[in-house]
C-alpha cells in the first residue's frame, strides 16, 4: 500500500492493528469459549475472563424477547396474543422437540396445559347419547342433539377419559369413548392437530413467523388472492410448514380480513360467485376511495403543503381477544394502505379483560367521561381508541357522530347476533348500526354460526338492510383450530366465515 493514496493517519491505525494482531498470536491456541455450551471440561483463564462480558452481552440482546414466568420451569414469553417460550438460544434448552409435540393433556410438560385438562374434566360434559341433555342443542351439528329423551337415561357426566389418539377428554369413561368411537373420528385428527399446536407454543422453540414485515414500497402491490399470495407479496419471512402458517394467520386473520374486504385488489367481486352485491360495490367504492388516494404532490417543503383527509375509522363492536393483540399485527392494515391515516375503536364490556396490569382503565372525568383507553403513539399513521362500553350507550350520547360512508366502518368479530346467550345485547345496538349507512362487516366461528346471525338480523329489521356481501367462506380465515374448554367436541376457527350488511338506503324520486 502507498502513502500516496492512504493519509497517514490511517496508516498509523493499521500499523497498530497489525502490532496488534502479532502480539496475541500465541494464544491462537487457546479455545474460544461459548456462552451456551455444556461442556464441563475447566474452561481457561482467558475463557473465564471473557464469559461474563459475552453473557452481558447476550442477555442485552434477547432481553426484548424474554418475561418471566410463576409457574413455567423456563424463561417464558407471549408472543403476540398467544403464549409461547423463548428460543432455544435464548434459554439454552428446547422443552420439546419438532417431533415430540403429542402429549396427552393431563401429562402435558406444560403446567399451563395441565391445568387446562384439570379445568375441562370439572365443567365439559361427555357428549354420548346415552346421557341426558345439560343444555339446548344449538344446532343440528350440536352432539347435544343426539342426546333424545327415549335413550339417554344417565345422569349428565364430565369428561375424564383422555383418548389415546388425539389426548384430549373427550368421554366420562373408556367404555363411552370405544362405544363412540365412530362419531369421535369425525374430529379426532382435527383434535390432534390442536394438541400438537398448543404444545408447539410452548415449545421453547424460536417463532419466525412471528417476525412481520415493515412498509415496503407503493410500487409492490400486496396480492389479496389467499394467504400464500399475501405472504409472498407482503414480504415475509418465508413460511414453510403448516404448523408456521397456522400459528402465523391465527393473528392475522383479524386486520387481514378487514383489508381483503376494503381494498381495491380485493378478492371479493360483483363477478358471479364473487359473493359482492351491487349496493357492496356501492358502499365499498366510497371507502376504496379515501383508502386509495390520488397523489397530491404533497412533500416537505413549503410547496409540498397539502391538506390532510381525516383518518379512516374503524369500529370493533364487542371486542375481546382482538382488542388485545400485539400492536405491530394491527399496525399491517397501515402497510396495505400506505397513504391513509386509521383510528381502530374497540368497543365492548370485555375490550380490556385481563388486561389491567397493561393498561389500567383511567378515572371516568368530564374529559374523558366513558373512560377511554387512547394509544396515540403507535405509529404517524394509527391510532387506537378503546371503550369499556356499549356501543349503544355511545352512540346515543353522541360521542362519534356524524358518520361518514367514505370514512368510516364497523366490524364484528364473532358476534354472536343469533346466539340466545349474548343476542338480547344487540338488541339496541342493531338499530343504532342500521342508522349510521356505512357497512357494517361480520364474521363467525362456523356456517352455522354465520347463518343464524344473518337470520336474526333478517328477522329484526326485515326489509330495512341491505346485504352488501353474501356469507360465505372467508378466504383469510385462521387456519388454526381452536377447542372450546366447556365442549371439547367444539371445533372451530376465527373468522371461517364472512359477510357484510348494512341500513337501506332509499333514494329520492321526482314526481311530476
Amino acid at each position: 500500500m502507498q502513502s500516496g493514496y492512504t493519509c497517514q493517519r490511517c496508516l498509523y491505525s493499521l500499523r497498530r492493528t497489525i502490532n496488534a494482531r502479532s502480539s496475541t498470536s500465541a494464544f491462537k491456541a487457546i479455545p474460544k469459549p461459548r456462552w451456551n455450551t455444556t461442556n464441563t471440561r475447566p474452561v481457561p483463564l482467558l475463557a473465564r475472563l471473557s464469559k461474563p462480558i459475552q453473557q452481558q452481552r447476550t442477555a442485552a440482546s434477547l432481553e426484548p424477547q424474554r418475561q418471566a414466568a410463576e409457574d413455567e420451569l423456563l424463561e417464558s414469553r407471549t408472543p403476540p396474543g398467544l403464549a409461547s417460550t423463548p428460543s432455544s438460544t435464548a434459554s439454552g434448552n428446547v422443552l420439546l422437540e419438532p417431533n415430540n409435540l403429542f402429549h396427552p393433556f393431563s401429562d402435558s410438560p406444560s403446567p399451563d396445559i395441565r391445568r387446562r385438562a384439570a379445568f375441562m374434566k370439572t365443567h365439559a360434559y361427555c357428549p354420548h347419547p346415552n346421557h341426558r341433555q345439560t343444555r339446548v342443542p344449538l344446532s343440528p351439528q350440536d352432539p347435544e342433539s343426539r342426546k333424545s329423551s327415549a335413550k339417554s337415561t344417565q345422569s349428565p357426566a364430565f369428561v375424564r377419559f383422555e383418548c389415546p389418539d388425539c389426548g384430549i377428554p373427550v368421554s366420562c369413561s373408556e367404555d363411552h369413548w370405544a362405544d363412540d368411537y365412530e362419531s369421535h373420528m369425525e374430529i379426532c385428527d382435527t383434535m390432534r392437530e390442536i394438541n400438537e399446536d398448543d404444545h408447539d407454543l410452548r415449545s421453547g422453540r424460536f417463532f419466525p413467523e412471528f417476525q412481520y414485515p415493515g412498509p415496503q414500497m407503493e410500487e409492490a402491490l400486496v396480492n389479496m388472492t389467499n394467504w400464500d399470495t399475501y405472504l409472498y407479496t407482503r414480504e415475509y419471512d418465508a413460511v414453510n410448514e403448516e404448523r408456521s402458517l397456522r400459528q402465523v394467520t391465527k393473528l392475522l386473520t383479524y386486520p387481514i380480513t378487514i383489508g381483503s374486504i376494503l381494498s381495491e385488489l380485493s378478492p371479493y367481486d360483483i363477478r358471479q360467485g364473487g359473493r359482492l352485491t351491487t349496493e357492496g360495490l356501492k358502499s365499498l367504492s366510497a371507502l376504496r376511495y379515501s383508502l386509495h388516494p390520488p397523489r397530491t404532490g404533497a412533500g416537505m417543503d413549503i410547496k409540498g403543503l397539502r391538506p390532510n383527509p381525516p383518518p379512516v375509522r374503524i369500529f370493533v363492536l364487542g371486542a375481546r381477544a382482538e382488542s388485545s393483540l400485539p400492536r405491530e399485527v394491527w399496525e399491517q392494515l397501515t402497510f396495505i394502505f400506505p397513504r391513509v391515516q386509521f383510528h381502530l375503536i374497540f368497543i365492548g364490556p370485555e375490550s380490556m379483560a385481563n388486561r389491567d396490569a397493561e393498561f389500567p382503565l383511567p378515572e371516568r372525568t368530564p374529559g374523558n367521561p366513558f373512560g377511554a383507553v387512547v394509544e396515540d403513539r403507535i405509529s404517524h399513521e394509527m391510532k387506537i381508541s378503546t371503550f369499556v362500553e356499549y356501543y349503544h350507550t355511545l352512540h346515543s350520547a353522541g360521542l362519534f357522530a356524524p358518520y361518514d360512508p367514505y370514512f368510516d366502518c364497523f366490524v364484528l368479530f364473532h358476534p354472536g347476533l343469533g346466539h340466545p346467550a349474548s343476542s338480547h345485547e344487540w338488541a339496541d345496538t342493531l338499530p343504532q348500526l342500521l342508522e349510521t349507512k356505512v357497512p357494517i362487516i361480520s364474521t363467525g366461528y362456523t356456517e352455522w354460526d354465520m347463518e343464524r346471525d344473518r337470520k336474526w338480523v333478517e328477522e329484526k329489521v326485515g326489509g330495512e338492510m341491505d346485504i352488501l356481501m353474501e356469507p360465505g367462506e372467508n378466504k383469510f380465515r385462521s387456519l388454526r383450530w381452536d377447542l372450546n374448554d366447556y365442549d371439547p367436541t367444539d371445533v372451530t376457527c376465527g373468522n371461517w366465515g364472512v359477510w357484510a350488511f348494512r341500513g337501506k338506503r332509499y333514494e329520492t324520486t321526482m314526481n311530476e
